[in-house]
Order: structure tokens, then sequence, then C-alpha cells
């Protein structure tokens, strides 16, 4: 008798050990996959954040220096009006001209002639994959609306006619339109492919 309950004793204590042992292995595993995801999860974050400001950069250089306002003041922060688009619940004040710290604030107007003139007006925004600036416009489909306001409060509506994507070099979107009717043009980066969104729009 005494035999077996000893027996007994070894063999709950070689199970309570098993049993202790794994949970401290499965603990100690936890902590170092924990770690290891948090280091890659760091190191994607950084990425992301890095490949933002390139593009953003990028998006400020290229057009920069399309503009057909002549003597205009690279660093300009006069507000050519605001914009509000009720679909993604934006509404932001667009600068006149275009620079990486103004587009760091708002939306920026790069290219096009005033408020209701025939035309093509061009405005850059950011794309934070946050829901703010120009994040969320590929959320837009054909014929949603948008408003813009000029500094005197007019009230402009644009119709959505399309929305499509292309290569971050290719300035045809701002040159390619209709020269008898008005035009709205918003430009953003994808940055899950480094190419531009292209949201074009007509005035009602």
């Amino acid at each position: 008798m005494i035999q077996i309950l000893t027996t007994k004793n070894k063999y709950y204590k070689k199970k309570y050990l098993f049993i202790t042992q794994l949970i401290l292995s499965i603990i100690i595993i936890s902590i170092i996959l924990y770690f290891i995801f948090d280091y890659f999860y760091k190191i994607y974050k950084q990425e992301q954040i890095s490949k933002q400001i390139t593009s953003n950069y990028n998006l400020s250089n290229l057009y920069s220096n399309i503009n057909t306002q002549k003597n205009e003041n690279p660093l300009d922060n006069t507000l050519f009006g605001n914009i509000e688009i009720p679909k993604i619940k934006i509404n932001y004040p667009i600068f006149s001209n275009l620079n990486e710290e103004l587009l760091k604030i708002a939306p920026c107007k790069f290219y096009g002639n005033n408020l209701n003139d025939i035309g093509n007006i061009c405005i850059a925004g950011h794309n934070y994959d946050n829901g703010k600036f120009f994040s969320n416009i590929y959320l837009l489909t054909t014929n949603d609306i948008i408003y813009i306001y000029s500094n005197n409060k007019e009230k402009y509506t644009y119709t959505v006619t399309s929305i499509y994507e292309v290569n971050p070099n290719d300035l045809s979107p701002i040159f390619q339109y209709d020269h008898n009717k008005k035009y709205l043009t918003l430009i953003t980066c994808n940055n899950l492919n480094g190419n531009r969104i292209i949201l074009k729009a007509i005035q009602n």
C-alpha cells in the first residue's frame, strides 16, 4: 500500500512538474513572440512612414512648379477657398499655392484659374491612411458631390465623373479636359503601390 502511494505521489509530482514546465515554456515563448512581433511591427511602421514622406515629397516636388499663375510666391500661404465632401465628411481650407509645408496643413491648389472659370482646377492633398485630408477620396463614386467655397462664401458644386490611378510621373490628368467646361481634379497618393489617385469632377 505504501509503495502504491509513493508511486502515485511520484506520478503526481512528475505531472505537476510537467504542467509547470509547460506553462512556463508557453509564457516564455509568448514573451519572445511578443517582442519579435513588436520589433517587426515597429520596422513596418517606420517603413510606412518613410514611404509616406517620400510619396508626399514627390507629390509636392512634381506639381509645385506647375501653375498658370505668374509671379507666384512659393511660400504664399493665402487661401484659395474651402473644399467640402459630405460623403467622406471632410471640410478643409485650400491653399492657393503648393509646397511640402503647406501640404502638411491642408490641401493645396497647384493648377488652374479662378473658381467659376472655364478650365481645370487641380488640388493636391495628402493621404495619411487615417481618413484625414484626401485619404478617403477613393471611396467616392460617380455622381457624388463636392463643394468648393470661394473666400467670399460663394458655393460651387461639382459632380464626380471618374476616379482612376496613374503612375507617379503622369501629368496627363492636369491637361486632359474639355476646354469649354469647368473641371475639378483632386490628386493624392496611393500608399500601397505608389501610384496617384485621380478624381475628376465637373461643375454643375
